[in-house]
């Protein structure tokens, strides 16, 4: 079983925030595999069960605010009884990264990312992350917190789901085969 752990906050204000770009993988993802997911409040989050090659995977959106998804992970974890350095993979944003940009890491600090400092304040930091580049001019304008609430530009969205999402549901895929390898991708 992997885990697909996607950062983010629940709320309808936050959808399409940058702060939520991992919801948004795991959103597509799940309408590609026609599932829903199913509220589970023992682990303050939501889930949807899908195979991808041959594996059952669950992918999840803690129901808890970004900076505290290391409960939620933890409790998942521990449950299914699951390895958070082979099992466990975490879709979040990175500010400092410019948008198209995507880094493939199987362990590592937070940098700066309070979800990130959750996560490993719960887990440790041996775990794969794909970090999906947000950044852009803006953020040089204004407060990082006010970025990273604010919403894709229409291009922004536009590269999102024409080449972002792509991109890392192909690196689902091979994290789900043991197929990831620590990268960079640039699109």
């Amino acid at each position: 079983m992997k885990l697909i752990f996607a950062q983010g906050n629940p709320g309808a204000q936050y959808a399409t925030t940058r702060h939520n770009v991992g919801f948004l993988v795991v959103d597509k993802l799940a309408a590609q595999y026609k599932v829903e997911f199913v509220k589970k409040t023992k682990f303050h989050a939501d889930i949807a069960e899908v195979q991808i090659a041959g594996e059952k995977v669950l992918l999840v959106k803690p129901a808890t605010f970004y900076n505290e998804t290391g409960q939620a992970a933890r409790m998942i974890i521990d449950f299914y009884k699951l390895s958070a350095k082979t099992d466990f993979l975490v879709i979040h944003d990175d500010l400092a990264l410019p948008l198209g940009t995507l880094r493939i890491r199987e362990s590592g600090r937070d940098a700066g990312n309070n979800g990130i400092k959750s996560l490993n304040a719960h887990l440790g930091t041996n775990y794969t992350r794909i970090r999906i580049g947000i950044y852009n001019e803006l953020r040089d304008r204004i407060h990082d917190a006010d970025f990273v609430l604010s919403n894709f530009t229409k291009p922004e969205a536009d590269t999102l789901n024409d080449a972002i999402i792509p991109k890392v549901t192909e690196l689902i895929d091979a994290f789900c085969t043991g197929n990831i390898e620590a990268t960079s991708h640039k699109l």
